[in-house]
């Protein structure tokens, strides 16, 4: 890419009932993002412009058939379908729920194709976009499957950034899958992207304990003496800056997260429920270990003030900017990688 190119930002439009386009539209309504990059949003002029109306949001659009057809100083909008829609604010609906997938779908294959450089998604309801076409939990689960590499999701802001072992798994069936395997692939995961995606030359990674207390020698689960400990020794002895486990319920709260560059945490809520309550709602979901780069707010539909003009757009901002600065600190890397011995400009 070129220094004079913007990079052309993709969007998935998510649930139209819920608080998806509010957040978009409120984040492109300031003009100075349009100097920063290129919006493609794959969604439909006809409704975003009765969003538009709704929320009082004064933006222009300019709708194009393909990603392709992107013009910088413009928000763009590819319209992905005529059919008029059905919106009702803070409802769940099989007909939104498709149109949900169809702009996910569309803007997952404008990234693989590189129509677009990164994608952020809004919110979806994970039960009304099921079919039988789409049979994936979320955004990640699909990611994971269409791109190349694998997938960790990995919640940051400027100060924090938290992995997960395991995502959406239901919590009974975490310590089945947790294994050595899932250990190792997700620790190297989260070093290489901290590496090329974050600048961080030599990563510091802390990995929270499965059980209460890490088990309390055994007598809370073993899980944590007989699996993780092992693990964790083995990818150190291998040079990795991996540290842990840690009991999860005072790590937070002691600020020890502060002493490393990014937490493995061992399943969802144990992660997102700390880094939600620090990051004040600026976090941003971004999938890790694939070849191309998404991000997303880190809050759901929001059916509860859908359609109020009351949602807070700071984390769907903060997704863009994020997106971009990890594809520039990626290409960078890339570039440095390939000429090892090439001459950085100084900063000014």
């Amino acid at each position: 890419m070129k220094k004079e190119e913007k990079i052309k930002v993709g969007i998935s439009v998510g649930d139209l009932n819920g608080i998806g386009t509010e957040v978009i539209l409120k984040t492109f309504k300031d003009n100075r993002m349009l100097e920063l990059c290129t919006p493609v949003i794959f969604g439909s002029t006809k409704i975003l412009s009765f969003q538009k109306k709704h929320f009082n949001v004064n933006v222009n659009f300019h709708g194009i058939n393909s990603a392709e057809k992107a013009q910088h100083g413009k928000i763009n909008v590819v319209n992905i379908s005529k059919d008029p829609i059905n919106i009702e604010y803070g409802i769940s609906s099989e007909e939104v729920g498709k149109f949900a997938i169809k702009s996910f779908i569309e803007a997952t294959k404008a990234l693989k194709e590189g129509m677009i450089d990164v994608l952020v998604t809004a919110p979806i309801n994970k039960h009304n976009v099921q079919s039988e076409d789409f049979k994936f939990p979320g955004h990640t689960d699909y990611l994971g499957e269409t791109l190349e590499g694998d997938s960790l999701m990995l919640m940051v802001n400027d100060t924090l950034r938290v992995g997960l072992l395991t995502d959406h798994v239901a919590v009974k069936d975490v310590s089945a899958a947790i294994t050595p395997e899932l250990i190792e692939k997700k620790v190297d995961i989260i070093y290489n992207t901290l590496k090329q995606d974050f600048g961080v030359s030599k990563p510091k990674i802390a990995v929270l304990g499965i059980n209460p207390h890490v088990g309390d020698n055994g007598v809370i689960g073993v899980e944590d003496d007989e699996v993780l400990k092992p693990t964790l020794e083995k990818i150190k002895n291998k040079g990795k800056l991996v540290f842990g486990p840690y009991a999860a319920d005072s790590f937070f709260a002691s600020s020890n997260y502060k002493n490393f560059d990014a937490i493995l945490a061992a399943y969802h809520d144990q992660g997102l429920i700390p880094f939600k309550t620090l990051s004040f709602g600026q976090g941003v979901n971004f999938t890790a270990g694939l070849n191309k780069v998404r991000t997303s707010p880190d809050h759901g539909t929001a059916y509860e003030i859908a359609g109020k003009n009351k949602a807070d757009h700071n984390s769907f901002k903060e997704a863009v900017f994020t997106g971009i600065q990890i594809f520039r600190n990626r290409n960078m890397y890339k570039e440095i990688a390939e000429n090892p011995l090439k001459k950085q400009p100084s900063k000014i």
